[in-house]
């Protein structure tokens, strides 16, 4: 039995060139890393990503990577959980991957018992604000790496 809709996948030896293929939109390449730099990092920081592979069907539609308590001042002070990345692919965008993204990783942190959902975007026009503001994302009143820090209460 097939499963339809969109769910999400570890990445494993099986699915890992999938995951490289995701590729955004090239207006949009600035604005977020490729996954190839997401893998990386989450080698380097091992249980504080949690990288996934979106798939429709047998289809590579997108990938994630949350991140789980991760030291966000990079000095002990806070810990904090959320969105790290989000790659739609250019052909896939506009159909409810990304919704479903944040959605599962709202479900993810709501089962480990976070209550806030954090995520950053790149600021201007060209960037994913509208979206995020769409899903209930607040500004902060915080910036990181010259990147807007938006909060989801989840409360």
């Amino acid at each position: 039995m097939t499963t339809t809709g969109p769910r999400l996948e570890e990445i494993t030896p099986a699915n890992l060139d999938a995951a490289l293929g995701i590729l955004v939109r090239p207006d949009q390449e600035h604005a977020v890393a490729p996954v190839v730099k997401s893998l990386a990092e989450a080698y380097v920081h091992p249980g504080v990503a949690w990288p996934r592979l979106i798939v429709d069907g047998d289809r590579p539609v997108g990938f994630l990577m949350a991140c789980l308590d991760i030291d966000w001042f990079a000095d002990g002070s806070v810990l904090r959980s959320g969105l790290w990345r989000l790659n739609v692919a250019a052909g896939e965008q506009g159909r409810g991957y990304g919704r479903f993204a944040v959605e599962s990783v709202a479900e993810e942190l709501r089962r480990r018992g976070t209550k806030e959902f954090y995520v950053t975007w790149h600021p201007g026009p060209d960037g994913p604000e509208d979206f995020y503001l769409r899903l209930g994302f607040r500004p902060n009143g915080e910036t990181s790496g010259g990147q807007t820090v938006g909060v989801l209460d989840l409360a």
